[in-house]
């Protein structure tokens, strides 16, 4: 037997407020099921075409148009109309441009009388869809009613009071949104920050020096070599709980992070002494994203390098901090890309990465450029971290100005005015 779709209950509101069921309030119209075959992209200037309104289209506008020769006028919508995707996550937009036509499991919202807006009804209704898709049960994907849309309960504010709260949300919304870009900007910029940070030491700026000695990463190693190959490690001889595989997933922005189930023996791993890391060895992956390389320090040390990765094993006097980073940044991301091998997925070879120029930087240069990137990229993140925070808050925040909005706590309630229930006498 099918689950009972569950309806969000009204809450406590001022006294002025009412609650009506929304069919009694708005005009609810489906979508039609237009012919795909006249879909198109482009407008001809010689044919008649409007936007066409797909559920993907309800918050972010139409993509595609419809040839309406004999297109049935009562599926077209309006500027300032609300939309909501009666399929997936049931997502509420508003037109914003020409007449359009909706297509078949989007539906459109018309207020049916001057005295309930529809900009309130828009900001009022993504919270209780919330709460009835959380509720829908589903198999595959989860469907809206019209009927279920009509019997939800919707708060009626005397109009006054609508529109004060409108102008409210949209105030305290404008500004959390410029609040927003700027940390939007801050965490867009991390990346090319970084890089900047990362070309300066590489080259040299960082310590002041204009000049900088180049040469092959095979000068200063003393061993680069690929994993194992299949034949020599099976899927089969990997066990929970051994030595950690480390192939090019496991490579995370310059760390090494196992899997418990992608480990083989002891016994076995004694088999293959070659690939086991040693401290202050370069695992890179050789296989699909460039440069995804970390420094082997003593806790992974003993671990085994795994098919599609390499190593690249240091002489004394050079850090493998330091030059896994350099392997990770741009200029050294762009070489293995157009020295790659391969044409579905890009792979390297002892030859490449054995012939990838490197700066040659002395110990002490080594240890202070580290130690200046450290502090640097530290302070970046610690912003990133900041700005991502400040996402995340922005969005709560909005969430409450709108429950509070519904629930008559903004402070724009005026109890002396006419209660909303009395224009609904003759409406309803």
């Amino acid at each position: 037997m099918a689950k009972k779709i569950v309806i969000p209950k009204p809450t406590k509101v001022p006294n002025n407020w009412c609650w009506v069921e929304l069919g009694k309030l708005t005009f609810i119209k489906s979508g039609f099921p237009f012919d795909s075959k006249r879909f198109t992209k482009t407008k001809n200037q010689y044919e008649k075409t409007r936007p066409l309104i797909r559920i993907r289209d309800v918050v972010n506008g139409a993509t595609e148009t419809y040839t309406d020769e004999v297109c049935p006028e009562e599926y077209v919508i309006k500027k300032g109309e609300i939309l909501i995707g009666m399929d997936g996550d049931f997502n509420v937009g508003k037109w914003q441009s020409e007449d359009a036509l909706l297509n078949q499991r989007v539906c459109c919202i018309q207020s049916c009388s001057s005295l309930y807006l529809n900009d309130f009804l828009f900001y009022y209704l993504p919270g209780p869809l919330k709460k009835i898709n959380e509720a829908t049960p589903s198999v595959t994907v989860k469907h809206l009613s019209t009927k279920t849309l009509a019997i939800t309960p919707v708060p009626v504010p005397p109009l006054p009071e609508q529109q004060r709260i409108v102008d409210r949300i949209e105030s305290l919304f404008a500004k959390l949104d410029e609040a927003k870009q700027k940390a939007q900007d801050a965490l867009d910029s991390f990346e090319p920050r970084k890089a900047a940070i990362l070309h300066k030491a590489f080259t040299g700026e960082l310590l002041g020096k204009h000049a900088v000695n180049i040469t092959s990463l095979d000068k200063i190693a003393t061993c680069i070599r690929i994993g194992p190959f299949g034949s020599v490690l099976h899927k089969e001889d990997y066990v929970l709980g051994g030595i950690p595989v480390i192939n090019p997933k496991h490579i995370v922005q310059q760390r090494i992070i196992p899997e418990e189930n992608v480990t083989i023996p002891i016994n076995k791993a004694e088999e293959l002494p070659s690939y086991i890391l040693q401290k202050n060895d370069i695992i890179l992956g050789r296989r699909g994203d460039m440069g995804r390389s970390a420094p082997v320090t003593e806790e992974e040390a003993g671990w085994l390098c795994g098919t599609g990765s390499m190593i690249i094993r240091l002489k004394p006097g050079y850090s493998a901090k330091f030059y896994s980073q350099f392997i990770a940044s741009q200029a050294a991301v762009s070489y293995l890309e157009e020295n790659s091998v391969g044409s579905t997925m890009k792979n390297l070879n002892e030859k490449i990465v054995c012939s990838l120029p490197i700066p040659d930087f002395t110990v002490d240069e080594q240890l202070e450029i580290v130690r200046l990137l450290d502090d640097l990229l530290a302070k970046e993140q610690q912003a990133k971290d900041t700005a991502q925070k400040v996402l995340e808050q922005i969005d709560l925040i909005k969430k409450a100005v709108l429950a509070r909005a519904f629930r008559g706590e903004l402070g724009t309630n005026d109890p002396n005015e006419e209660s909303a229930a009395e224009w609904l006498k003759q409406m309803v």
